[in-house]
């Protein structure tokens, strides 16, 4: 099956000025070439620290912020460089969900014209009895009653206006959602009623999802596949069970085991990780997770792994045996 999605070295490099004149001293590796692909109706869950980068990356494949380097393609066709024109008609098929649906959210907007703005924008209705009846049909399939139409964001609760958010999203068909962090600004009830709204609406209207989150445990129920990234970098990608059950990576490993097991009877090792976050303006040489790694080598200090395949499991780390990754 041919990719709906295809990123390839993608960097985005942010600079540092600094003296009287602000030249560029150094520059922040916000992503720094990551490469990964999504087939059409697949999720992809990318996680890892705050501040790892992974909302940069799914506002790079959006172009909501430019490239440094790398290419994005969207069914083939190499989305950096693309006229104003021609990203606005891509737009249509390529959605983001945002973090904080009270912000992303225009309070002086009623429901209709908040999910209906991309409808009239687009010329998907040509007079205001059809665009009120699109929105009814998309409330109702984000489990919203059509009563709303002329309400105001501040009058739902959280999971209410995420809700909202997810149906102007949807409102174009598109076939690519970027989620961000959708999710955890919720409670964790609202957060399963929202997981499986997405999971429902994915079936229906077969949506591929890039799913941002730093919740490995939610991530888990909605992904195929899951990106570990760390410091701008993925150092680990595989199918979900696989990196669940044989991960190879000792950051993977550490993120695994902070899960909290719901079964008292089975009490799981936590990998404590000390040492200080390296500084992202300074990863110059070696790994970017040496200095935490709780079995560096001398080797990750002096080289750069790359990322090797072990049976469909992506991996960036010299030790690529789940075994020699124990401490």
């Amino acid at each position: 099956m041919a990719n709906l999605l295809e990123v390839t070295e993608l960097k985005k490099y942010f600079p540092v000025r600094s003296g009287i004149f602000g030249r560029v001293a150094k520059y922040v590796r916000a992503v720094d070439r990551i490469s990964f692909a999504i087939q059409p109706g697949e999720t992809l869950g990318l996680v890892g620290e705050s501040g790892c980068g992974k909302t940069t990356v799914g506002r790079t494949i959006l172009r909501l912020i430019e490239p440094t380097g790398g290419q994005v393609y969207f069914r083939g066709e190499a989305v950096a460089g693309l006229s104003k024109r021609r990203m606005r008609e891509l737009r249509t098929k390529m959605q983001i969900i945002f973090q904080d649906p009270f912000s992303s959210l225009n309070p002086r907007r009623v429901v209709l014209d908040i999910v209906g703005e991309g409808l009239v924008e687009h010329h998907r209705v040509g007079n205001l009895r059809q665009k009120k009846e699109r929105v009814v049909s998309l409330l109702e399939k984000v489990g919203l009653a059509s009563q709303i139409l002329y309400r105001y964001p501040h009058e739902f609760s959280g999971g209410q206006r995420q809700r909202l958010a997810i149906a102007r999203a949807i409102s174009l068909d598109p076939e690519l959602v970027v989620c961000d962090e959708a999710v955890s600004a919720l409670d964790v009830s609202v957060q399963a009623q929202i997981i499986n709204l997405l999971i429902e609406l994915q079936s229906q209207l077969k949506i591929a999802y890039l799913f941002i989150a730093h919740d490995l445990a939610v991530v888990k129920h909605i992904s195929q596949r899951i990106a570990v990234m760390y410091l701008g970098q993925i150092v680990e990608l595989a199918p979900t069970d696989d990196l669940f059950n044989n991960p190879l990576h000792p950051y993977t490993r550490a993120l695994l085991s902070a899960i909290p097991n719901p079964d008292p009877e089975q009490k799981s090792q936590r990998i404590i990780l000390y040492g200080e976050i390296d500084n992202i303006l300074n990863l110059d040489t070696g790994c970017c997770f040496q200095s935490r790694c709780p079995v560096t080598m001398e080797i990750c200090k002096r080289q750069e792994p790359v990322i090797q395949e072990v049976n469909g499991h992506y991996v960036k780390c010299f030790r690529t045996s789940g075994d020699s990754c124990k401490e």
